[in-house]
């Protein structure tokens, strides 16, 4: 059976090409992983996997979104020229905790 019908979708660009690198690795094109998602979804008659929410700790919650405030200017975050002034602040952080 010949392939016609198309489907159009709107993905962020990074999460196609993080895709395209998953898939690729397998022999495989994005394309041919979505009819294989569609092929096992009609074959289970919905998702092939059951659909969760992810469950992150306190700790991971709270770190998402100081990256979230960051991304969006609320925060600033500290810069550093050289990585050994990145490790002589972490050295620093750790002999203060």
């Amino acid at each position: 059976m010949p392939k016609t019908a198309n489907i159009n979708l709107r993905i962020e660009p990074e999460i196609k090409a993080q895709a395209e690198t998953v898939f690729s690795s397998l022999g495989i094109s994005v394309t041919d992983a979505i009819n294989v998602f569609l092929h096992a979804s009609i074959m289970e008659g919905g998702f092939p996997f059951q659909p969760k929410q992810p469950r992150y700790n306190r700790e991971t919650l709270m770190a998402m979104q100081e990256a979230r405030d960051i991304m969006a200017g609320r925060v600033e975050c500290k810069r550093y020229s050289s990585l050994s002034d990145l490790l002589k602040d972490m050295d620093a952080e750790d002999a203060d905790a």
